[in-house]
């Protein structure tokens, strides 16, 4: 299975900072102990190209994000220090979720270890991201011909605000959300599908809404291509999530999401999306949950 990488993905912030920026490589090392790491073949993007960008964000803003020159203004929204290494993450990272994508319309499915950017707009950064790698993927693989019609399935705790932003008016990308009802962003935007959970939300009543969901979708949307944001922020334990699923309960999600989409034979692109702890061996176990489930539904194609 391809996996899409790199070493610069890794950003320096303080120990005390919420957001863990070893997180990338965490995943990656913790990904190659596992029992299928033989069966992973590792690519690494390039820096994302200002045509494609320029699709997703306004020219302003990736001038100023390309010349570090964001203002303290711009910087307080996007909650990160910033540096030379968030600078360049930024622009290769985009475009590993655009090259995963690209993978998945091959061989039914790919797997990006990093990405969910989901609450970068249009033309600013907010919460942690600097460019939003989902609206980036699918305005691209429209633009470019590769599918007509992309559904945006965000399952991180955070409503994909910024996604939304930048896909709202684009007939051919269709964007799903199930949330937090009381968590960041505060105000939330109006996309495709929205579906807000109370705070507490356990994990037998998050299963049936999704299920129910995946039903409600098929009835409207026979997309070519589904870009999955496995978020593990709805953990239990979680440091900036507030609904209380277990590991099972995230394993039997993102199965659930899969298993439906293989038996469609409709390519899935998974980004790992948020996740939240100091303890960075468990919070890369939580992100290779998405790993492990891709590789056990989907060991029967032929990775081209």
């Amino acid at each position: 299975m391809h996996i899409f990488y790199h070493t610069d993905y890794d950003i320096p912030v303080p120990d005390t900072h919420r957001f863990v920026g070893s997180k990338f490589s965490d995943l990656f090392h913790h990904l190659q102990t596992l029992s299928f790491a033989n069966q992973l073949e590792v690519c690494q993007p390039e820096p994302a190209p200002s045509k494609r960008l320029q699709r997703a964000h306004a020219s302003y803003y990736i001038d100023k994000v390309a010349q570090d020159q964001l203002s303290s203004s711009d910087l307080r929204q996007i909650s990160l220090p910033w540096s030379e290494r968030l600078r360049q993450r930024s622009f290769l990272a985009i475009e590993g979720t655009y090259m995963t994508a690209k993978q998945a319309l091959k061989s039914g499915m790919a797997c990006h270890v990093g990405g969910g950017t989901h609450h970068a707009h249009r033309n600013h950064g907010l919460g942690f991201c600097v460019f939003n790698d989902l609206g980036y993927a699918a305005k691209n693989l429209i633009a470019e011909g590769h599918v007509e019609k992309v559904l945006i399935l965000d399952l991180d705790v955070h409503q994909g605000d910024g996604t939304i932003d930048i896909c709202q008016g684009d007939p051919h990308i269709f964007t799903c959300s199930i949330h937090s009802e009381s968590n960041f962003p505060f105000e939330k935007k109006k996309g495709w599908m929205d579906i807000g959970l109370p705070a507490g939300t356990k994990d037998d009543v998050y299963l049936d809404v999704l299920s129910k969901t995946l039903q409600s979708i098929e009835r409207s949307l026979i997309p070519d291509l589904v870009l999955f944001d496995a978020g593990v922020d709805v953990y239990l334990g979680d440091g900036l999530g507030n609904l209380e699923l277990s590991i099972e309960g995230i394993r039997k999600r993102d199965r659930l999401v899969l298993e439906h989409y293989r038996g469609k034979n409709i390519p899935v692109a998974t980004v790992i999306g948020g996740g939240y702890s100091k303890n960075t061996q468990e919070l890369a176990h939580r992100h290779g949950l998405i790993f492990e489930s891709a590789i056990t539904i989907y060991s029967s194609l032929i990775f081209q």
